[in-house]
């Protein structure tokens, strides 16, 4: 039971908080019915995202018994068969799907986007992690489906802005993830992934600088943009983008200085300056729109 457990790493199951990104930055916060089928949502992707995690862990076996940190997952280990992860993958994948049955009319809709991101991750699991570029703009383009599933099931439309500084956002810390796995393959001469090749310092310090550059653009237009301010009632919001600055340096930190970037939710999970800069974005966006 604890091999299964790890193999469907619930650990990451911080990445699906983003479902919830519609209702904080829709200013739905205190909207229960909102709130409600967001986390329903995430419940929902919970169980799908852990299937797609058994299926790249059945996919990636091989290679993950060559990998100093990664031999020691449950089916690269022995420890969980490939017929055991296969009926995990079912089980999730249908529990996944009846957890959205109590959002009534928003279930169809919210499953579609479901499916798209389950088919979008197996066809990314099977062949399309192979490419490079195109293998961190799937993953980033996967919280694009999550806030459109969380929007769709709390009906709420999305600024533009926000679905486009998703995306880069994602974009950013999929470079500085990728960037972990250069320096590894520098240090060792074997590549941790197929695309690993395909990657180097250079491009992957100028890739971090450019995504970083436009997330922090595209979030300072949507604390200016005429329609986010007529609907939250503020001009204030473009505050805020000192904490987003703070944070990316943080991060650009942790990537060319630390050289830790290689798992993006330990760095949230364990690194108090990024949780405290987390927390003052959060608290200050609150204040301005619900009390100042």
């Amino acid at each position: 039971m604890k091999n299964l457990f790890l193999l469907i790493r619930p650990q990451q199951w911080i990445k699906n908080l983003v479902i919830f990104l519609p209702v904080f930055f829709g200013r739905a916060i205190l909207d229960s019915h909102a709130m409600l089928n967001s986390f329903i949502t995430m419940l929902a992707f919970c169980l799908i995202s852990s299937s797609i995690y058994c299926l790249n862990d059945i996919v990636d076996r091989n290679d993950d018994r060559k990998h100093p940190d990664k031999q020691c997952r449950p089916i690269a280990s022995g420890r969980v068969s490939i017929h055991q992860a296969i009926a995990l993958i079912v089980g999730l994948f249908s529990l996944g799907l009846l957890a959205l049955v109590p959002l009534g009319t928003e279930t169809l809709p919210t499953a579609g986007i479901l499916l798209a991101y389950w088919f979008m991750n197996v066809a990314y699991c099977l062949k399309l992690k192979q490419y490079a570029i195109i293998d961190v703009c799937i993953i980033a383009f996967g919280f694009i489906l999550r806030i459109l599933a969380g929007g769709t099931a709390a009906d709420i439309t999305l600024s533009k802005w926000i679905v486009l500084m998703t995306f880069l956002l994602m974009l950013f810390l999929s470079f500085a993830k990728r960037r972990d796995d250069v320096l590894r393959m520098n240090e060792t001469g074997l590549p941790p992934r197929k695309n690993t090749i395909r990657y180097n310092i250079t491009f992957i310090n100028q890739a971090i600088t450019i995504t970083a550059s436009v997330t922090l653009v595209c979030y300072i237009m949507y604390t200016v943009s005429p329609e986010v301010i007529a609907h939250l009632n503020t001009e204030h919001l473009y505050l805020t983008s000192i904490f987003v600055l703070l944070g990316l340096l943080r991060y650009i930190q942790i990537a060319v200085v630390d050289k830790k970037s290689g798992d993006p939710t330990k760095i949230i999970i364990r690194d108090r300056f990024t949780q405290l800069i987390v927390l003052a974005f959060g608290l200050s966006y609150l204040f301005i729109i619900y009390i100042l």
